[in-house]
């Protein structure tokens, strides 16, 4: 099972910790292979739900610097066409299986849809096993920098451990067994893959665009100029883009900063943030009235065929 103990009021698995660092102490109770999913939950739902949402953002955008996933994503028309709905999809689909557990009714449905979607294509395992690896090492290497704490060696496995075995529910074959091996994997692969081109470009400016598109239009400037900020220059030269200012690289660093000292004396979250995303526009009020299977890019008419139901 996903949770030892689950209290009706708050969801919280074996219920609310005192002080704010109760969920590390409950975390530092469990085992990294035995309870990964419990331990994945906790970190990504309840201790560091906004830094996940945000690093994983970054970790999408990471793999389009690899040249035969942005000309597959550029050869479909999806993120021209639809870079919301994309984005919406993989990070709801992502988030349900971490709030849910991938042998979990959702899980598994969230699994059958993310295969289907992956099954239309000739795709690489490397490239999969590449993608897979962000989800592990992105949100470690953000929260390791710009969380309000860092990650313990529980939390680092956990999310090692769980990644593989969604991985292998989603047909990977040569996923490491380590999570020193996993990562060198991800440093050789990036050596050898990131380089500029134009798919890469274009697939980078669609997703800058969407991200932008979040803020008001007098702050998008800014906010694409903060984007090249936390790139780093393996990214920036894979995409052709600039560098920011140094100025703005140093600020973008201390505000991020500045929050987690804030975040810091906050009490601990009493509900998982998983599966709640306001960045969302696909889907109004997710989770409630849909279902995983209405997810992703066979399911472009779903809104409307609710509308039209009601």
């Amino acid at each position: 099972m996903l949770m030892k103990t689950k209290r009706a009021d708050t969801g919280a698995p074996g219920g609310v910790p005192r002080g704010r660092h109760g969920w590390q102490r409950r975390i530092e109770e469990l085992d990294p292979v035995r309870d990964h999913q419990e331990i994945h939950r906790i970190t990504a739902g309840y201790e560091f739900p906004w830094d996940y949402q945000r690093s994983l953002e970054f970790a999408l955008f990471r793999t389009y610097c690899v040249p035969t996933i942005s000309e597959l994503l550029q050869r479909t028309g999806e993120f021209e066409k639809r870079p919301q709905k994309r984005y919406d999809d993989t990070a709801l689909l992502m988030a349900e299986l971490v709030e849910h557990g991938y042998d979990s009714e959702r899980g598994i449905e969230s699994l059958r849809v993310v295969n289907r979607m992956h099954g239309k294509y000739d795709i690489d395992n490397d490239d999969m096993l590449y993608v897979l690896t962000t989800f592990i090492y992105e949100p470690i290497d953000w929260i390791d920098r710009f969380g309000w704490r860092r990650l313990t060696p529980n939390e680092r496995l956990a999310c090692f451990h769980f990644y593989r075995q969604v991985g292998i529910r989603m047909g990977i074959k040569n996923i490491p067994g380590s999570f020193e091996d996993f990562y060198r994997f991800k440093a050789e692969y990036e050596r050898k893959h990131f380089r500029y081109t134009d798919d890469n470009h274009r697939v980078g400016t669609y997703t800058l665009k969407l991200f932008c598109s979040w803020f008001p239009a007098p702050l998008r400037p800014l906010v694409a100029q903060g984007v090249y900020a936390l790139l780093d220059p393996m990214m920036l030269s894979a995409f052709g883009f600039p560098a920011a200012p140094i100025w703005l690289q140093n600020a973008s660093r201390r505000a991020l900063g500045a929050r987690a000292r804030f975040v810091r004396f906050l009490p601990p979250r009493r509900e998982s943030k998983a599966a709640r995303d306001r960045r969302n526009r696909s889907y109004p009020g997710y989770p409630v009235g849909y279902r995983p299977r209405d997810l992703g890019a066979d399911n472009d008419n779903h809104r409307g065929a609710r509308r039209r139901a009601a």
